[in-house]
């Protein structure tokens, strides 16, 4: 196994600085549109899902057919209790999750990769947390989205509280407890490029190409 995973703050770029990483280590990428491809080969409706197979067609029917064939109760209607659609999407995610760090030379992007891999042998995971300065981050996200500044630091500051809401109650964690990483970036200071750098310097160091 060999496998990094990108938490970030909201507006500070993880998915730009995970691409980047990715990129340069020849690695793949697991992101929302990742999780919810395999989803979507393992059986979930198509209209539930965003499925992008063609970015990775080969390693996404593979962790597809295998959930499908480890957990058949998760995709196949009425084959097990019904649960709220949270724990369900969870449950989902958690498997892809496990099943692509098998496989190894993958960026997990989010979704609380580093919570969920954190008993991972020391060699194995790079954990990098991706932050900037949340004024930093809310120009950002008035130029990505096209939002007025106090709109924008509303989402800034709601989607951050969710996402550590989301690590606190599925894994007993705080995601911004940077004792949980190997590696904090700030890229405000270093830029998305600056900081994919450092991590695949990182990455590198531990014999990984």
């Amino acid at each position: 196994m060999a496998v990094v995973t990108i938490s970030r703050q909201y507006g500070a770029g993880g998915s730009e600085v995970g691409r980047r990483v990715a990129a340069q280590l020849g690695w793949t990428v697991i992101d929302n549109e990742f999780v919810s491809a395999v989803a979507a080969q393992a059986g979930l409706p198509a209209e539930a899902v965003a499925a992008h197979e063609e970015r990775v067609p080969s390693l996404i029917v593979r962790l597809g057919r295998a959930l499908a064939a480890s957990s058949p109760e998760m995709f196949v209607p009425g084959a097990a209790p019904a649960e709220p659609e949270e724990e369900r999407l969870v449950a989902v995610t958690e498997r892809v999750i496990q099943e692509a760090a098998a496989h190894g030379r993958v960026v997990l992007v989010g979704r609380g990769g580093q919570a969920l891999l954190a008993g991972t042998p020391e060699p194995e995971a790079l954990h990098v947390y991706v932050t900037a300065p949340r004024d930093a981050r809310v120009r950002v996200v008035m130029e990505r989205l096209g939002l007025p500044e106090v709109e924008a630091a509303r989402t800034v500051d709601t989607t951050d509280a969710d996402r550590d809401r989301y690590v606190q109650r599925y894994y007993r964690r705080r995601r911004d407890d940077p004792a949980n990483y190997h590696l904090v970036v700030n890229t405000a200071l270093l830029g998305y490029d600056g900081a994919a750098d450092l991590v695949v310097a990182a990455a590198r160091r531990r014999g990984w190409h």
